[in-house]
């Protein structure tokens, strides 16, 4: 059988309807695994139920998060943020970081994942970080790699992709900035802004900053191994 793949969605501001990339599911089905969307649940019980059914985790790209969720107040640069998303994303991930259970977080997914180990990050990194930044909200087609990222060796991202330097695409303007044990850094840009974080702890938790689901899209072959490394890791937690 296929593994059970939770999905996070989006919920558009003002609108009472979830949205999700299609790039998302296709690039979770293609590693052979089955995505379910998953609503914004606020219930204990509910939660518990969800990270007992699913055999992995993939937290999605989106909206920007609230600050006050790690000791800080909204800079003027900070953008959209969904409150119940942050809620039900933070307590999910918790949850499933508890039981062991693979995650991939992407983008804001990735921010998620650090936060929910007690990291921070920068509400807006072309006004917070000194010196030289790179494009990170690149003005080209989203499955187009625009810059690198150098990969730590011997790391899980590492390891995945049989790289220590990768292509990738780039569109946020949030990054990570502390990152806690047990997670560590295993992709940084040419600029220091933290492109992966990953636990040392878990069997399989990996945050990129990028958006292998639509470099995957044009077969990109660390995209691939990225989904295919996740879904094989939720196979064999469905198969305990």
């Amino acid at each position: 059988m296929k593994p059970i793949i939770g999905v996070t969605v989006s919920l558009e501001l003002g609108r009472d309807d979830y949205g999700i990339e299609l790039a998302d599911t296709e690039a979770i089905l293609a590693a052979g695994g089955l995505p379910v969307m998953l609503p914004h649940l606020v219930e204990e019980a509910d939660l518990d139920e969800i990270a007992e059914h699913i055999d992995g985790l993939f937290l999605a790209g989106g909206y920007d998060i609230d600050p006050t969720l790690f000791g800080e107040e909204p800079h003027p640069s900070l953008g959209v943020i969904i409150p119940s998303r942050d809620a039900f994303e933070l307590a999910l991930a918790k949850k499933v970081l508890a039981m062991n259970k693979p995650i991939l977080g992407v983008c804001r997914g990735a921010q998620i994942l650090n936060i929910a180990v007690g990291g921070d990050m920068y509400q807006d990194i072309t006004t917070q970080v000194k010196g030289d930044l790179l494009q990170h909200q690149q003005k080209a087609p989203k499955f187009h790699g625009s810059h690198f990222v150098d990969v730590t060796e011997g790391s899980l991202l590492n390891r995945l992709t049989g790289k220590t330097r990768i292509k990738v695409n780039s569109r946020h303007h949030q990054a990570n900035r502390l990152v806690p044990a047990p997670f560590v850094i295993s992709g940084k840009a040419s600029d220091g802004i933290v492109e992966a974080v990953e636990s040392m702890h878990h069997h399989f938790v990996l945050g990129v900053q990028w958006h292998p689901e639509n470099m995957a899209r044009v077969s990109d072959s660390a995209s691939v191994q990225i989904f295919s490394g996740f879904v094989e890791a939720c196979k064999e937690e469905g198969d305990e």
